[in-house]
């Protein structure tokens, strides 16, 4: 009840007088109207001097009964404040069993494995001790020191953190193992391995058809060298080939054909693809020649047969080089892939393990091109949404 009348007095004391005005109305035209006050404080009202006394008395008892409510406050606060220091000091001596003024990691982890009645990892009182060491010197001193309580609540933060990281590294480690299964399904699809001895020989014969469509330019060098035994095997497989109708189209057609399958190694596909362009890489000789023939029979002389000759015999040696270059590789286990130009337009028609889906089928460049156009559209599309 007291404290009601001291709180009302001093809202009277610090309150000034207020007076509301409204408008009247007066034929039509508003008017000022005479400031009416709606109440009259206690103070303007009239007093006898045996009344006023008293009331002013009141006032100075109720002030004082506020300033005392005051102070009993202000000592209620030092003595809680002084009762958590001291607990808190009671708490810091008992984890400072070594009484050094500070507590070391051993201390507290000792400490709070008997507090709390279970056993921690060192390396989540390690996290704890980081936390709350502002200092940095690897201990607590006593203005560094929290409540038991504080320390499980940090704790419990960092299990529930480690968990959620066990969690998400448990989730990686199972979209890994998925992913090898799938690279390993993908490379039973695609045979990328190491070839075996009947792999690097069969790599080789893929060269035969580039070298029987060279012979046209090693006529010279071959007639001059008839009686060779190697001539003489050339000029066998020539007439074999020939005999077959259409060889050299047929030849490029099962080349092309078989060099899609992925189920041969890597090293038969590489080569037959290479055999292709090498074989293509002959027109050009062949076209530049008639080019010449033709210009120079238009101009009204002839390419001299010595350099004729000796054009052939370049292009055929360079043809027997390139072809033995790749063969030795070959059998060696090694994709010879260094012929300029070429090996690389060849690597780049080479399929991969990145162009099976996850059944496993093959896409093709193209569709996968167009795959790759719709996932990025869809990608903008959700990008977009986002912003908005």
């Amino acid at each position: 009840m007291r404290l009601n009348i001291a709180c009302l007095a001093v809202v009277l004391l610090a309150s000034e007088s207020t007076a509301f005005t409204t408008p009247t109305r007066s034929f039509g035209r508003v008017q000022t109207a005479q400031t009416t006050p709606l109440f009259t404080p206690l103070y303007m009202t009239q007093h006898t001097p045996e009344e006023q006394q008293k009331e002013d008395d009141e006032i100075v008892r109720l002030r004082s009964m506020a300033q005392k409510l005051r102070a009993e406050a202000a000592a209620l606060e030092a003595d809680r404040q002084g009762e958590m220091a001291q607990a808190a000091e009671n708490a810091f001596r008992k984890f400072d069993t070594n009484e050094d003024g500070e507590i070391s990691f051993d201390e507290l982890k000792a400490g709070l494995e008997k507090a709390l009645k279970v056993e921690l990892p060192e390396m989540r009182v390690k996290q704890l001790l980081e936390n709350f060491d502002t200092s940095g010197d690897g201990s607590l001193q006593i203005n560094e020191f929290v409540s038991v309580e504080k320390f499980r609540n940090k704790l419990e933060a960092l299990a529930r953190e480690e968990k959620q990281l066990s969690l998400d590294a448990t989730k990686a480690a199972q979209k890994e193992a998925e992913m090898s299964k799938l690279v390993e399904a993908r490379k039973d699809m695609l045979n990328d391995k190491e070839p075996s001895n009947t792999d690097k020989i069969v790599s080789v014969l893929p060269y035969l058809f580039p070298l029987m469509d060279s012979l046209q330019f090693g006529r010279f060098l071959l007639t001059e060298n008839a009686e060779n035994p190697f001539v003489m095997i050339l000029a066998l497989l020539y007439t074999l080939y020939k005999a077959v109708p259409f060889s050299g189209f047929v030849s490029f057609l099962a080349l092309n054909v078989l060099s899609s399958n992925p189920g041969l190694n890597r090293l038969v596909r590489f080569n037959m693809q290479q055999a292709i362009f090498v074989d293509i890489a002959l027109f050009f000789p062949g076209l530049l020649a008639a080019l010449f023939g033709l210009i120079g029979s238009g101009a009204g002389f002839e390419i001299p047969a010595g350099l004729a000759e000796l054009g052939s015999d370049v292009i055929f040696g360079a043809m027997l080089l390139t072809i033995g270059y790749a063969s030795v590789s070959s059998l060696l286990g090694i994709t010879p892939n260094k012929i300029p130009l070429i090996s690389q337009a060849v690597d780049d028609r080479m399929p991969t393990i990145d162009m099976f889906d996850n059944q496993g089928q093959f896409i093709p460049m193209n569709e996968r091109e167009d795959k790759d156009k719709k996932d990025d559209k869809k990608d903008d599309k959700k990008d977009d949404k986002t912003d908005n």
